[in-house]
Parts: C-alpha cells; sequence; structure tokens
C-alpha cells in the first residue's frame, strides 16, 4: 500500500469519527460539512434523500442523545473516489424514552475534494429500522 493511500484510508477514518462524534454533540453543521451538497442517502423503508432532508431530520434528533461506534471493514481509494464498508452499532436514547438500539452495515462512496478533503457522496444505511 503507498503512503498516499494510507493517508487516503487515514482520512477517511477520521471523517468517520468525526461524524460519529459530531452525531453525539448533536452538532449538525459539523456532520453536513462532511458531505457533498449533492449527497445522497439510502436507507430501509423510505426513498432516498439528500442534504437538505439530512439537515431537517437532523433537527428533529437535537432531543435524542446517540451513542455509537463505527467500526470500517474495509476501505478501498480508487483515485479521488473511495468506497467504505462500515459497521455501526447505535444506540438512540428519546428524551424521557427508552433506548432504541440499531446496528448493522453501511456502503459509502466517497469523492476526494479539490482541497484534498474526503467528503461522503453517497451512503446506503442497512441498520434495518426498529421493529
Amino acid at each position: 500500500m503507498s503512503a498516499d493511500t494510507q493517508a487516503d484510508e487515514k482520512a477517511i477514518r477520521k471523517l468517520i469519527d468525526d461524524w460519529m462524534q459530531a452525531s453525539a454533540r448533536a452538532d449538525t453543521a459539523t456532520v453536513l460539512s462532511l458531505m457533498s451538497d449533492d449527497v445522497v442517502f439510502m436507507t430501509a423503508g423510505r426513498e432516498p434523500f439528500g442534504k437538505q432532508e439530512f439537515a431537517a431530520q437532523s433537527q428533529s434528533l437535537r432531543e435524542v442523545k446517540l451513542e455509537g461506534v463505527a467500526k470500517p471493514v474495509e476501505i478501498k481509494v480508487l483515485g479521488d473516489w473511495a468506497y467504505l464498508r462500515n459497521h455501526i452499532d447505535l444506540t438512540m436514547t428519546p428524551k424521557d424514552g427508552q433506548p432504541v438500539k440499531r446496528a448493522g452495515y453501511t456502503l459509502t462512496i466517497l469523492n476526494r475534494q479539490p482541497d484534498g478533503r474526503w467528503l461522503i457522496t453517497r451512503d446506503a444505511n442497512l441498520m434495518p429500522p426498529p421493529a
């Protein structure tokens, strides 16, 4: 593995760590800064959605405590594109509510920006919704 590839994988791992930490702090601005403007999210049971819907949904979750761990399983850098298979364990606890646990895999496509930063551009979240 080249030094450039190692640096790219390290940057992608940091992006995922930053995402998880910002989500736990309900820091929507930071989370939004980690995705491209044309990002598309795909989740079970709903139509794909973009950055504006993600931002609106995040506002509705401001009172929900998020705790989670993301463990990259595979990162493959292909020039200015990369994909990431990730396993996420997440617990969401609504204010005055019971914790809801979800776990599963995501498949994420990232794009390197002209300034060298990596941004999420597509994300398929395969964590099933609570039953």
